[in-house]
C-alpha cells in the first residue's frame, strides 16, 4: 500500500541495512587471532578491523563495548548452586557474575 510519500530517511536506511549480507570466513587460528588482536589494539571490533583492511567505510558511531556469553538453562542451575540462589535469580546471576569476571581481571 502506498502512499505516493517518499519514505523519511532513517527508514530508507534500515531498509538498506536490512539488505547486507553478514559473511563469514573460516580461516586458520593464526589469522583469526592476527585480525582479532589488531581489533583489539585499535580498540574496534574484529568485524570493523575486517572492513579497515578492505578499505571499506565503517561506522564512525561509538559502540558500546561489551562482552557476551550464552547462558542455557543449565548454566543457571550450576551458577545459582554456585552462587547460594534459585535458577530463577538470573539478574541477581548475571550481578555475580560481572563481580567474577571483575575479580578476574583485578588478580592479573
Amino acid at each position: 500500500m502506498s502512499t505516493g510519500k517518499p519514505l523519511p530517511d532513517k527508514w530508507l536506511k534500515n531498509q538498506q541495512a536490512a539488505k547486507a549480507t553478514q559473511v563469514a570466513f573460516d580461516i586458520d587460528e593464526k589469522f583469526q587471532y592476527s585480525i582479532r588482536k589488531a581489533a583489539l589494539d585499535r580498540g574496534v571490533s574484529p568485524s570493523d578491523q575486517i572492513r579497515t583492511i578492505l578499505g571499506l567505510s565503517v561506522s564512525k558511531r561509538p559502540k558500546r563495548p561489551r562482552l557476551t556469553v550464552s547462558l542455557s538453562g543449565e548454566d543457571y542451575v550450576i551458577l545459582a548452586e554456585k552462587y547460594g540462589l534459585t535458577p530463577e535469580a538470573q539478574l541477581e546471576i548475571k550481578k555475580r557474575v560481572l563481580d567474577d569476571l571483575v575479580h578476574f581481571v583485578d588478580s592479573k
